[in-house]
């Protein structure tokens, strides 16, 4: 017996089946038959709240230390200083959208408002597309700066407003991508066992063709959170090895570990999350699937999704504390702090005076710092 008409819709216009981890009928049963997938929301119960609290803390904690590190020591002046500060934003603001999904994953269930699962998930989604986005701009600076030496200087000593009306941009489209998800998503019950419960999922109620509105959602997360960028990045460090390859520097084979390093990061944190993405995309509108292919994709999407939050942890360590200049900065944050904190203190001393001495004398040093973003080996 096939899924009866109404039964598949109502799996349709709402998300279940959609790689989530909602029960769903399946082909050739009844349509009181459920593929079960509490086994996949009890494993994600005790594994996404640790994870996500983890990734939470260490990428508040990396990408703090990034905007303070702007704010007070190092004023963001070229074209990848302004990528960076504003890819630390986001990162900070993805990261604070995650104890509200590991409450949820929790509890198995949405325990917010319709208002705040409309913010929550819209909130993740612009900062996602604008992390993505900004490493492709990322890449394309350092491409410019080292491939195309010779034009760099003209080309990234734009003015700071240049620089920040790129990002601008950026944060732009990434609203723009992220309309749908401000407007589909909803808190709704659905049954779960001997009581409903609340979800905070896209809806397609009311919708002529819900399955092509899944299929947009989808193509363009994989299309701006991660073809792009992985275009730009995989174009622009081919070109960057091969001028380093042929650059007469002492420091250009550490230069090269270091742009495979992020290319690596990059490849092993995306990869098997759009892996699973394009496995979903392409399961929705078949009712021919078996139970346990939807339970290990269902285990699939748990794991890839934290580790693909991994990445606003490591984006500080690649992007930022891995220049010599900014490791620099990050010291003389720790050893104001510490000054701050020394007790006793010399007749007449002042952390205040010492930290005035020390940002004149820092801006001194910088007139003639170009700090350009070819900066892999600083």
């Amino acid at each position: 017996m096939t899924v009866e008409p109404e039964v598949y819709n109502d799996y349709l216009y709402g998300d279940e089946g959609n790689g989530t981890t909602e029960d769903y009928p399946l082909e050739g049963q009844s349509e009181d038959f459920l593929c079960s997938l509490e086994e996949v929301r009890e494993f994600s119960r005790l594994f996404v709240p640790v994870a996500y609290s983890l990734i939470c803390v260490f990428g508040l904690l990396g990408n703090v230390l990034v905007v303070i590190t702007f704010a007070f020591y190092k004023k963001a002046k070229s074209m990848t200083d302004v990528y960076l500060l504003n890819m630390a934003v986001a990162d900070i603001l993805s990261v604070l959208t995650l104890p509200f999904l590991a409450a949820t994953h929790a509890t198995k269930q949405w325990l917010f408002s319709n208002a705040m699962c409309k913010l929550v998930k819209g909130i993740h989604d612009v900062n996602f597309y604008c992390g993505m986005l900004l490493l492709a701009c990322i890449s394309l600076d350092r491409y410019v700066a080292i491939v195309q030496a010779t034009k760099s200087f003209r080309l990234r000593s734009r003015t700071l407003v240049h620089h920040r009306g790129i990002c601008l941009a950026v944060w732009a489209l990434s609203v723009l991508i992220s309309v749908s998800t401000f407007v589909f998503y909803q808190k709704y019950s659905v049954q779960g066992g001997l009581q409903d419960r609340y979800v905070c999922q896209p809806r397609y109620v009311g919708l002529s063709e819900p399955l092509h509105w899944k299929l947009l959602m989808l193509g363009l997360q994989l299309l701006f959170g991660f073809f792009v960028p992985l275009v730009f990045m995989m174009f622009c460090y081919l070109f960057i090895i091969r001028t380093l390859l042929h650059a007469q520097n002492s420091k250009r084979h550490r230069a090269i570990r270091v742009v495979l390093t992020v290319v690596l990061v990059f490849l092993v944190c995306q990869v098997p999350h759009n892996l699973v993405l394009l496995v979903t995309a392409a399961n929705l509108g078949r009712m021919n699937r078996s139970c346990q292919g939807e339970k290990l994709l269902g285990y699939a999407r748990q794991g890839t999704e934290a580790l693909a939050f991994l990445r606003c942890c490591l984006n500080p360590v690649l992007y930022a504390f891995i220049g010599q200049k900014f490791r620099n900065y990050f010291l003389k944050i720790m050893k104001d702090l510490l000054c701050v904190r020394r007790s006793p203190k010399p007749p007449g001393f002042s952390c205040s005076k010492l930290h005035s001495e020390t940002f004149v004398s820092r801006q001194n040093s910088e007139t003639a710092d170009n700090d350009n973003a070819s900066s892999f080996t600083m």
